[in-house]
């Protein structure tokens, strides 16, 4: 098992956050900003809603007692909404209301003091899902053997992008706005989207491109004593061992970030 050197960041969402660590995906672009700073740790999993993610939090997030054994979890950024986002009867659909609960408690689980999971060091960002293309949806549902009928649409999804920013608003959480941003890219017309996504749904390597930056100009914004140009190397940069090499043993032990 690997030794804890380094704090983290957590990011927990579902199939557009698993898939952030594709080629050129926001998390692998983290994990590089953050290198020898923070480690990045993808907690996406796909298809899920946030029903299923509630359950699935309490065991990835330590509990007060395991948080002095483990690497503390300074940033914690939630991406949810594409699926719960479904139409009904799809099992992954959660209505408005209980999508905005459970945006709160998760927020609410690191962030009160009553609950077994808080960490006050923890900052959390929401993100809200992207804009759909429906005709693209529509086609590459079309496209599947055999086809299935269309089970994303533009409007409904804009409805939970709008759910994440009143929850944002509502608990003092900075918000993400990616469907405004994508949709702005997009020359805000829905066929526009098509050169973001893969599918109507997923984010391509573009729209990653507009994930990761805005993520971290909110950082910026926001928790600018978290952002990497604000952190220091957990170990020294070879150049400066290389001044002393005599030193080394001293030299090479290890520092906090935040320093």
């Amino acid at each position: 098992m690997a030794a804890n050197i380094q704090d983290a960041i957590m990011l927990l969402g579902d199939s557009l956050t698993q898939g952030g660590y594709d080629m050129n995906g926001f998390a692998a672009k983290l994990a590089y900003v953050y290198n020898r700073k923070m480690d990045v740790i993808n907690r996406g999993f796909s298809g899920y809603n946030t029903d299923w993610a509630l359950p699935v939090f309490e065991q990835v997030f330590a509990t007060k007692e395991e948080q002095a054994h483990v690497p503390k979890v300074r940033l914690l950024v939630i991406w949810f909404g594409a699926n719960d986002a479904a139409p009904p009867p799809k099992p992954q659909h959660v209505p408005l209301d209980r999508f905005r609960a459970n945006l709160r408690k998760l927020v609410w689980t690191v962030r009160a003091p009553e609950s077994a999971r808080h960490s006050p060091d923890t900052r959390v960002v929401l993100m809200t899902p992207p804009p759909v293309s429906t005709p693209q949806r529509a086609r590459a549902q079309g496209a599947k053997s055999p086809p299935r009928e269309l089970d994303r649409e533009f409007e409904t999804t804009r409805r939970y992008a709008e759910a994440v920013a009143e929850v944002g608003r509502e608990v003092g959480v900075p918000v993400v706005d990616l469907w405004g941003a994508l949709y702005e890219a997009a020359g805000r017309e829905e066929v526009g989207l098509e050169g973001f996504l893969t599918d109507g749904l997923h984010v391509n390597e573009r729209g990653y491109a507009i994930v990761f930056d805005e993520l971290v100009r909110t950082i910026k914004e926001n928790y600018p004593e978290y952002h990497y140009d604000n952190l220091q190397s957990t170990f020294i940069y070879f150049d400066l061992i290389a001044e002393s090499p005599e030193n080394y043993l001293e030299l090479t032990k290890k520092r906090d970030a935040f320093q």
